[in-house]
């Protein structure tokens, strides 16, 4: 259970951050980088989720919204030497599991759309564009994932997920379009 009974802490003002290990880390870090944008994440689906009302995609982006916790967390915990990246009472981190429902919403959505003919613009609906501009959000997110895996070991169930995300944000776009129907097409050269 997290605590917080003072939001300012004044450590952090030396450009560091802490961990949670217990280490610090400099708040421009690969590390640091990956984790802002994963909370950014989290707020644009948040702004999402907000828009749809009390509906089961809503849920379903308020359920994300957790993992994406979980994600933060685990990417603000450095491995240690030889981690295979198993969760413990100590430990968060993203597991198989959540990956896996991502993949089966992904499908369950997938399977109510129109198959694709064109690529879409992000837009449509307004639900449809606060969902592509997540998507948008979440692959920078997931850029920042991939850069800390070159300096740093990553969890590979964390860059599975934030993979899926993206994959996910799209067709729950799509699904905001009236089932694709409402999608709008790129029309390749239309302005030339």
């Amino acid at each position: 259970m997290v605590k917080l009974n003072k939001i300012y802490t004044r450590t952090g003002d030396d450009g560091t951050t802490g961990l949670v290990d217990g280490s610090r880390a400099p708040k421009h870090s690969a590390r640091m980088v990956a984790v802002g944008d994963v909370d950014e994440a989290n707020s644009a689906i948040g702004l999402a989720a907000a828009a749809l009302g009390e509906t089961d995609r809503a849920d379903a982006l308020f359920r994300i919204q957790n993992d994406l916790f979980d994600l933060g967390a685990d990417l603000a915990t450095p491995a240690d030497d030889g981690e295979d990246f198993e969760p413990s009472d100590m430990v968060l981190r993203v597991v198989a599991g959540q990956v896996s429902w991502l993949e089966q919403a992904i499908d369950a959505a997938t399977a109510q759309l129109e198959p694709l003919t064109s690529f879409v613009l992000p837009g449509g609906s307004e639900n449809a564009a606060r969902l592509h501009l997540a998507r948008a959000i979440v692959r920078r997110a997931e850029r920042s994932v991939v850069a800390l895996s070159k300096e740093d070991a990553v969890n590979p169930q964390a860059l599975a997920y934030i993979n899926r995300l993206s994959d996910y944000l799209f067709v729950a776009a799509r699904l905001a379009n009236e089932q694709g129907r409402a999608d709008v097409k790129w029309v390749p050269g239309a302005n030339r």
